[in-house]
């Protein structure tokens, strides 16, 4: 597969292997970005952003719902090149495509809808005779880093808002998966959206996105990934818009008064989706010491049911992580917490990518599986003696992107939304919850901003107050 910018597809000397995360087996190779290729690409982007501010909200609309609407029609061929590049399960890669059209027939709607607002300016001293009023314009030149784990679904949120608000987009993928980006440039190519409204170009994040967050002609960058590299881009990026969709550790607050078949259907869904590799996943389970024992009763078996294996096979529940390497760090980071007194109720074990999906009892909270962002298929589980210690247990973290409580005491659930640190709260379900309309975002060290395209549109686009003084 080729690079795209500056209005054409380019090769280059330098490839990209792209890996299925399972086998290994080369699933494509993707030209890797030069210093010269980047200069082409933002280049072309400042004149796509002028070509995007002059087409009208209509034809934008037009163009996204027609993107929309071919990515619904190569649904099957995107599952499973999303499957193929990242690993998660084919049924998990079709419904991120399904996802993916969504998030673009939002943002198309989203185009049509741009306005300001009439300000009351016979209100203010002076004011009287005077007719003030906004108008949202575009940043111009976004530049979209996306991280591995949402291939697809994540350019889509940072892409279609970009374009419905008249920018150009410059997209920096993960470089293990690459492909489905690209692939989402010839659906809006093929829709008719101007050659030079977008770019996407593979790399080393280290190099390629430091050189495109430092560039002057740059407004916006809208990112999502770790905190750390939130914290670099952050640092050379100059005077310019950003949003950081950035780490977390979610906590799972459960009460006395808890379905626990239902806590326990949460917690597979939203613990150990994409194996694990999802920033809202439930990591931390705070259980009233109550029904402490029960729930892991309940748990335990159906953690032990999810069997990792190969993704593209039917009937496969858990595929492989990204990388063997953090694989790795997940099988450290449970038997580190063993070692330190936690009970292993499930898994443990690995072999390779595949990481079996594991489930920790009587962790507590100074451990590392507790503090840090494990970004995998294993969640633990601790005690908690009220509501009062489990809410403090859960904003103990540097993280605040999302949170759930099992409960059906009112005042427990409002107790619950209004002193949880967090961005996304959710009541009788787990924290891996995202509808792609909604304002989604984080607190403290999980980031800056919001994404959902009506809310994403409002970050890509500049305000302006204009003024008519009468006679």
């Amino acid at each position: 597969m080729l690079l795209y910018f500056a209005g054409q597809w380019h090769d280059g000397p330098s490839k990209l292997e792209v890996r299925h995360p399972y086998d290994g087996s080369l699933v494509d190779t993707v030209p890797m970005a030069t210093a010269a290729d980047l200069d082409a690409a933002l280049a072309g982007a400042v004149e796509g952003a002028a070509v995007m501010r002059k087409l009208p909200g209509y034809e934008r609309f037009q163009i996204l719902r027609r993107a929309a609407d071919a990515m619904l029609a190569r649904r099957q061929e995107l599952g499973r090149l999303i499957s193929l590049e990242e690993g998660k399960t084919l049924a998990e890669g079709l419904f991120e495509a399904s996802r993916a059209a969504e998030t673009m027939e939002l943002s198309a709607e989203e185009a049509k809808r741009l306005g300001g607002e009439v300000l009351p300016l016979d209100g203010a001293p002076g004011g009287a005779g005077k007719l003030g009023f906004t108008l949202r314009v575009p940043c111009g030149v976004v530049v979209a880093i996306t991280p591995f784990n949402f291939p697809l679904n994540l350019v889509c949120h940072k892409v279609g808002p970009a374009l419905a608000a008249g920018n150009a987009v410059v997209v920096k993928p993960a470089s293990d998966t690459p492909l489905s980006a690209l692939k989402r440039v010839e659906t809006s190519r093929e829709a008719g959206l101007p050659p030079l409204a977008v770019a996407c170009l593979a790399g080393c994040g280290g190099e390629l996105g430091k050189a495109l967050c430092s560039d002057p002609r740059v407004r916006k960058i809208s990112f999502t990934g770790s905190v750390e590299v939130g914290q670099q881009i952050c640092a050379v990026a100059g005077i310019k818009r950003v949003t950081m969709e950035l780490g977390s550790n979610s906590p799972l607050i459960v009460l006395a008064d808890a379905d626990l078949n239902k806590v326990a259907e949460a917690t597979i869904a939203s613990g150990y989706g994409n194996a694990g590799q999802v920033c809202i996943s439930t990591q931390r389970v705070i259980a009233i010491d109550r029904v402490y024992r029960d729930l892991l009763d309940v748990l335990g078996p159906r953690v032990a049911s999810l069997t990792a294996g190969d993704p593209l096979q039917e009937g496969t529940k858990l595929g492989p992580m990204i990388r063997e390497r953090d694989a790795a760090r997940v099988s450290q980071w449970v038997d580190q917490a063993v070692a330190q007194g936690a009970r292993l109720i499930a898994g443990g074990s690995r072999q390779g990518t595949l990481m079996q999906a594991t489930l920790l009892a009587d962790v507590r909270p100074e451990m590392r599986m507790s503090r840090d962002e494990l970004f995998g298929p294993a969640v633990g589980v601790a005690p908690a003696a009220s509501i009062d210690e489990a809410i403090a247990q859960a904003n103990d973290s540097r993280y605040g992107l999302s949170a759930g409580i099992f409960t059906q005491d009112i005042d427990a659930a409002l107790a619950f939304a209004r002193r949880v640190d967090s961005g996304n709260l959710h009541i009788n379900w787990g924290p891996a919850w995202r509808a792609d309309l909604m304002p989604y975002g984080g607190l403290k060290e999980s980031g800056l901003g919001k994404e959902g395209p009506h809310y994403a549109v409002q970050e890509m686009t500049e305000l302006k107050t204009v003024v008519i003084h009468g006679g």
